[in-house]
């Protein structure tokens, strides 16, 4: 198993050096982390939570350190995780072919000043609908590995929230996802947000499941404690929904785990 989503303090809210985080997974029997931290955004998009342009090659640096440093004992990778954006494509495109990436999250953060600014109406059932639009438009783009997080907007308004509220609107998405060939992110952060469960919830994660869709777990860790967090209890709920499969990106190519072999890799 691989940490596949895990950040650096250049996004500004993260803390921790790669090497601690790498540190952290062997710890707890992990193969493997792929630094994704938040990448940089034209415009002073999400400024306050991401590296700034002038830092990317600081960041390549910061990777590199810690895969030299682990080298033998951790297999430290570099990757990305992008923030999908309407009208950003362009940028994205020559973003995420600037280096050797090993894998790129594509993410829409609903709780964004610039998204709220943009697709915030007063009206929490169809904001949950955009943001499903725009994870099926992130995945048709052809630019991402996997779709991180794929139900956080619940976290924006958890009173309103109700999966069942817009099944048919989340199953569009999800055959659009399928049909692009993407893959989708099981992200235990969920349990610590104001919904909390995994992101995406067990409705979801059967829906993704009845469509074949691959699934990558990934902590999102902020601090080195939550690498690999619940990796153990994210692999039963992929079992719960049928799964029996669970996979990683090395090299931008998908890698397929059987579940029983991940769990024992773990110590389970």
């Amino acid at each position: 198993m691989y940490e596949t989503h895990m950040h650096t303090p250049l996004c500004k809210h993260a803390k921790g050096e790669p090497e601690e985080y790498a540190a952290v997974a062997l710890e707890r029997g992990l193969k493997g982390i792929i630094v994704t931290c938040h990448n940089a955004m034209p415009n002073n998009f999400g400024a306050s939570v991401r590296m700034m342009q002038e830092q990317f090659e600081e960041y390549l640096a910061l990777v590199a350190r810690a895969a030299t440093a682990m080298n033998g004992r951790v297999d430290v990778r570099l990757g990305l995780e992008c923030d999908y954006f309407p009208g950003y494509e362009k940028w994205l495109e020559s973003q995420v072919v600037s280096a050797p990436f090993n894998y790129i999250l594509g993410s829409v953060h609903p709780q964004q000043k610039e998204y709220k600014q943009a697709y915030w109406r007063n009206d929490p059932v169809a904001f949950f609908r955009q943001y499903f639009e725009h994870l099926a438009l992130a995945a048709e783009t052809k630019l991402f590995d996997s779709i991180s997080h794929p139900d956080l907007v619940k976290n924006i308004v958890p009173s309103k929230w109700d999966a069942a509220l817009i099944i048919d609107d989340i199953r569009r998405a999800l055959d659009r996802i399928a049909a692009a060939g993407c893959a989708m992110e099981l992200n235990t952060s969920g349990l610590n947000k104001d919904v909390p469960e995994m992101n995406p919830g067990m409705a979801i994660l059967r829906e993704m499941k009845a469509r074949d869709i691959p699934v990558v777990i990934g902590a999102d860790a902020h601090v080195p404690q939550r690498v690999g967090d619940r990796f153990k209890e994210a692999l039963g709920l992929l079992e719960e929904a049928g799964y029996s499969k669970v996979s990683f990106f090395l090299d931008r190519k998908r890698q397929d785990l059987n579940i029983e072999d991940a769990l024992v890799s773990l110590g389970v």
